[in-house]
């Protein structure tokens, strides 16, 4: 997700700075981040100007201080533990300008809680991108209990840049999009643990019949078995019973199948 962001960003011409601690993963985003431009280029949906462009305007650094030190814009795509996010947002808070907005992409953890260890939580906004990020239009702007309005305004500024249409949602678990699209996934993997129909056909129902551009089983194999589980078990503690986790997605989770990035989910993948 991180790549992603930091490729739309780079083509809209913003200055991007990089950041991950694994310089493998860096290497990862990078490639990744190039074939995507390419395959953009071979679709006639981005010039190849757009692409040299982009490519030039993002810059690898290697510690948290040098990617932040001159931020307007700050975003993470750490992973989803409130843990892991309240620990960066207190490093962050130390080392980024004092004006600039902090942005966390999280699909459903608390922008008030994540807010709460910095000394001005009215600049933090969840910013909630979708996978994958130079396809997707949508951006979701939380605004948590202590964001200001400026705040929420230079959000939805940022998302014009960006070329996003935003929408605005109050800081509650799952937000709009994550408690509307896990129910939907979990249902249909419940589904296919009752022998309904095969995991092509489940996919092939909503993609038809409701017009979703992927199915909900393809669309968890994309977005990652692991970081669903983890939203439904956070909307579980959170909301109630609807969201208990599926027997098939712990089941799968355990055996190290998380979908596209592992070659195995609910589908095959080629590496």
């Amino acid at each position: 997700m991180g790549a992603g962001i930091a490729q739309v960003a780079a083509a809209q011409g913003y200055e991007v700075s990089l950041y991950d601690p694994s310089q493998p993963q860096l290497d990862r985003a990078l490639s990744g981040m190039r074939a995507s431009l390419e395959k953009l280029v071979s679709k006639a949906k981005i010039t190849a100007e757009i692409r040299d462009r982009a490519l030039g305007s993002v810059r690898v650094v290697r510690t948290v201080g040098a990617a932040v030190e001159q931020a307007t814009v700050v975003i993470e795509a750490v992973p989803e533990r409130m843990e892991i996010k309240r620990s960066l947002f207190e490093e962050v808070d130390r080392l980024a300008p004092a004006g600039a907005l902090l942005g966390s992409n999280t699909s459903s953890l608390s922008i008030t809680e994540i807010a709460s260890c910095v000394r001005d939580p009215a600049r933090v906004v969840g910013l909630h991108f979708f996978n994958p990020v130079p396809v997707m239009e949508l951006l979701e702007v939380v605004r948590g209990v202590r964001t200001s309005e400026e705040t929420v305004d230079a959000a939805m500024e940022l998302a014009k840049g960006l070329a996003k249409t935003a929408i605005v949602v109050r800081d509650f678990p799952g937000f709009a999009t994550s408690r509307l699209g896990v129910a939907i996934g979990a249902e249909a993997m419940r589904m296919l643990e009752q022998g309904v129909a095969s995991a092509e056909d489940i996919d092939r129902a909503m993609e038809l019949g409701y017009r979703h551009p992927m199915g909900p089983l393809k669309l968890t194999d994309l977005v990652g078995l692991d970081v669903r589980l983890a939203i439904l078990e956070h909307l579980h503690r959170e909301i109630g019973e609807q969201f208990r986790p599926p027997a098939i997605l712990r089941q799968l989770v355990r055996a190290g199948k998380l979908g596209k990035k592992t070659g195995e989910g609910f589908y095959r993948w080629d590496l």
